[in-house]
């Protein structure tokens, strides 16, 4: 099947094919929201194409931005009118077990015709998102997605605060979904990789923007597997939160914002350019595979002429702060994938050769254990309640893995033995080839929890485990 050609498209849309705002939000406040996951028609790469078959929260890709304040409640009643079963997982938020949307862990699926209702507390400000954990990579590859923004009490000043949710989708000549979810190639090597990146749903030309404006961009890595490297040309983004969680407001390494699938990266951009000017705006992570995302096209009139004081640093949530001297240690090796030394692992039970598990559309292994899609299993480690925990990861694998932690929040140590330059937090953390990362969090929220590759056809292929707190 032929490939769809995102460069052709682009020549076909011309200047109306703009960033599109996100849909209208489902509201602000206590009150419950309503989310049906159904399949809907919807216009991904312009007019010039037939609208792409998808799946769809309400019928717009992403779904609706949920935003909230920190420490309002969560209401929302979820439907599903898919032929498949699922779930809602809300991506980095510390909520109670019960609501984490894990199938067969959590909760049991929500089939066809049925619905549920999440409801909890969101204790922490920061950018997040909600997602199946159901079949993830083929739900979510549908386009099932969207972001969740908690505002800080006192948030920073900006002329906008925006979200960009980063997707890429696998399209033929026609701007439909190529139907091969799951092939054993894309299991085995780096994931789906897609041929045609939307913002916020659709495919970008150009970004309007006025001299002297300062954005708030809410970065979200929405795709299966594409790892973002976000190179704002003639431009100085800050990272000012990472995941979710403050930072100390710095540059990123070598100019380039780096996103894996899972992650999120909130920045400040200040809008230096001059009046009708042009900057453009390239994804550069992959080498000898770096394209053009987006312009920032400046308009004629400047906001404002004078400089605007750094950006200062977010209030810090209320997580606790692990104790180091007395944290427990455990280590998860993370072993598979083509061009890797993985003989074999034990699936269900059952020793199995790596051709073996091959044959079952496995291919990954944590501790030696390739997980089912059930995701049922026996945890692969387990704290008491407080407990503090040090877990070393290493990545004894040819490809990169973001590795997801449900329900906790976790600092990142150190890398190769280095311990970093600055603190940082997150939810998912990106681990490079034959790379070993250290990381710690408090175990404070009971129940068995996730801990898998963010990496869709990854944690399909069996890179997944639970861990257990109580």
């Amino acid at each position: 099947m032929t490939e769809f050609s995102r460069r052709g498209a682009m020549r076909l849309m011309g200047a109306a094919a703009a960033v599109c705002a996100l849909p209208l939000r489902a509201g602000a406040g206590a009150g419950e929201r309503v989310l049906r996951a159904a399949p809907a028609k919807v216009n991904l790469v312009g007019d010039a194409y037939p609208a792409t078959s998808v799946w769809a929260y309400e019928g717009t890709i992403p779904g609706p931005e949920l935003r909230f304040r920190q420490g309002e409640r969560l209401r929302v009643g979820f439907e599903n009118k898919l032929e498949a079963p699922t779930t809602i997982h809300w991506h980095g938020i510390r909520l109670p077990n019960a609501m984490d949307g894990v199938p067969h862990v959590t909760q049991p699926p929500v089939g066809p015709g049925q619905r549920f209702f999440y409801e909890f507390d969101l204790p922490d400000a920061g950018t997040y998102w909600y997602h199946p954990h159901a079949q993830s990579d083929r739900q979510v590859g549908r386009g099932l997605s969207g972001p969740i923004v908690v505002e800080e009490s006192e948030p920073p000043t900006v002329d906008r605060d925006l979200v960009w949710l980063l997707s890429d989708w696998r399209l033929d000549q026609q701007a439909q979904l190529v139907e091969n979810f799951g092939n054993l190639h894309d299991v085995s090597h780096a994931g789906r990789l897609g041929n045609t990146v939307t913002i916020n749903g659709r495919v970008p030309e150009r970004f309007e923007v006025s001299p002297g404006e300062r954005l708030r961009l809410r970065l979200i890595n929405a795709s299966n597997a594409r790892i973002f490297g976000l190179n704002f040309r003639g431009h100085e983004p800050v990272v000012i939160a990472l995941d979710g969680q403050p930072v100390d407001p710095h540059p990123p390494a070598d100019g380039m914002v780096v996103i894996a699938p899972g992650q999120r990266t909130d920045v400040i951009l200040d809008c230096s350019g001059a009046p009708g000017s042009i900057a453009r705006v390239r994804d550069e992570f992959y080498k000898g595979g770096a394209y053009w995302l987006v312009d920032l096209v400046y308009r004629d009139t400047r906001l404002r002429s004078d400089t605007l004081p750094s950006a200062s640093a977010l209030p810090r949530n209320p997580v606790a702060i692990p104790d180091l001297a007395a944290a427990t240690r455990h280590e998860i090796l993370l072993g598979g994938g083509m061009m890797g030394s993985l003989a074999g692992a034990t699936v269900d039970g059952r020793p199995l050769s790596i051709r073996e598990m091959f044959g079952q559309g496995l291919a990954w292994a944590l501790n030696g254990i390739a997980a089912g899609e059930s995701h049922a299993h026996e945890p692969l480690f387990a704290a008491k309640l407080g407990e503090s925990i040090l877990l070393e990861m290493d990545n004894d694998t040819s490809w990169p893995h973001p590795m997801h932690l449900h329900g906790h929040l976790f600092q990142v140590l150190a890398r190769n033995g280095r311990e970093l330059e600055r603190e940082e937090w997150r939810d998912t953390v990106l681990l490079n080839p034959r790379e070993r990362v250290e990381i710690a969090f408090r175990a404070d929220n009971l129940g068995d929890w996730m801990i898998h590759c963010h990496i869709l056809e990854h944690q399909a292929g069996g890179m997944m485990g639970l861990f257990r707190v109580g």
